[in-house]
């Protein structure tokens, strides 16, 4: 009677989101203070004061109905030419309005770009860790997900990624910094890479194209990450402004297809067609125009360096073992078990929230999300050292 492939996920959240509602249902039975929840990515700094200027302007300045009306399916287009500007003044690549498409955060910008370019049975190349929603994503759309692991420091690992490239191989999907290793992809990798791509796309007659999913461009500790559109024609940013400006809530980011993709007029009408096909069009009106005049402001992301640096201090003090981040606001450290499934349940008796590595494609860690107060940081290290303690004695 209904769709038998949606029930499951319907049922059953994420390993992100389970431990996100645990959480949740441990503060309201024993205190917000006295439970440590490091499951979700949810920004702690708030918005730059940009973002609360330009929305009481709105409200003071914009009629009604433009304000809280339906804009064009992909978006204002004055929205969408200020993107277009912003991009080629900061990276350098000559984009226009018509090559960028507004979208309600992150996953609408996946959904869409993902069922835009497959047809059933063509492969995706999923880099692992990744977040877990790729593969249902990919999976959703009709395609294959090929997981291929990383090197043993997260970062990218060419010859098994050639290995997999196959003449099924529609994409692959870039996250630098990356969620939830904190790894930062250097100019020279994403050129290799791009130059692998080319030399494989010319030999199987078909452009290979490159999906960087950039929520977490702006968190960098280290140089910041290479456009991706500067090192490979065929590419298509996704973008998000849900960590940059902490405006997860309001759901709003773009897909920006690159000037020099192959037919880029025929990509870019596939993904207005999927996110007709979807029902993602007209992404939320103020927040469109609120964003346009905040290009290029963050927030005050010095933040999660501190609580970074704190966090990873104390862990690897204490006895554990992770690789430092060089951005985003994750730490992806090693459980003190082969089942990190078990050592994240085990986690919870001492009010510890963190995310198993099972659902990112890899075994033997957990995922810690430091986007959090500094105070719960503080106050989580005795927890965490009781927990070392009854593994190690």
């Amino acid at each position: 009677m209904y769709n038998p492939e949606m029930r499951p996920l319907g049922e059953a959240r994420s390993a992100i989101r389970e431990a996100f509602e645990y959480a949740n249902k441990r503060k309201q039975e024993i205190g917000e203070e006295n439970v440590y929840d490091f499951s979700i990515g949810n920004p702690s700094v708030p918005a730059p004061a940009c973002v609360r200027e330009e929305v009481e302007r709105l409200f003071r300045e914009v009629p009604p109905e433009k304000l809280h009306g339906y804009t064009s399916a992909a978006g204002a287009y004055p929205v969408r030419a200020a993107v277009a500007n912003y991009i080629e003044s900061a990276f350098g690549v000559p984009m226009s309005a018509e090559e960028v498409y507004m979208t309600c955060g992150a996953s609408s910008s996946l959904t869409i770009t993902f069922r835009a370019i497959l047809q059933k049975g063509e492969e995706v190349i999923l880099l692992t860790p990744y977040f877990p929603e790729y593969e249902v994503f990919v999976r959703s759309a009709g395609g294959v997900p090929v997981a291929v692991a990383t090197a043993p420091d997260f970062h990218l690992d060419l010859e098994a990624i050639g290995r997999a490239i196959g003449e099924r191989t529609r994409a692959i999907i870039v996250n630098s910094p990356n969620n939830p290793t904190g790894a930062v992809y250097s100019e020279g990798e994403m050129r290799a890479l791009g130059a692998l791509l080319k030399e494989k796309s010319e030999r199987f007659g078909s452009p290979i194209l490159l999906i960087a999913d950039e929520p977490y461009r702006e968190l960098c500790y280290i140089a910041p990450p290479v456009y991706p559109m500067c090192v490979y024609e065929n590419t298509v940013v996704l973008y998000s402004f849900s960590k940059s400006l902490s405006l997860a809530g309001e759901r709003i980011g773009y897909i920006a297809v690159s000037p020099h993709c192959t037919e880029k007029e025929a990509l870019f009408a596939c993904i207005a067609g999927a996110g007709r096909a979807l029902g993602y069009v007209c992404a939320p009106a103020t927040y469109q125009y609120a964003v346009a005049a905040c290009l290029g402001k963050v927030s005050d992301l010095e933040a999660y360096r501190s609580n970074r640096d704190l966090f990873y201090g104390e862990l690897t003090r204490i006895g554990y073992h992770c690789i430092v981040p060089e951005g985003a606001f994750y730490l992806f450290v090693q459980a003190l078990e082969e089942d990190a499934v078990a050592f994240a349940a085990r986690a919870q008796g001492y009010e510890l929230l963190v995310v198993p590595s099972d659902s990112f494609g890899a075994k033997g860690y957990v995922r810690i999300s430091y986007c959090v107060s500094r105070e719960t940081i503080e106050r989580s290290i005795p927890a965490f050292e009781k927990l070392y303690r009854a593994y190690r004695g």
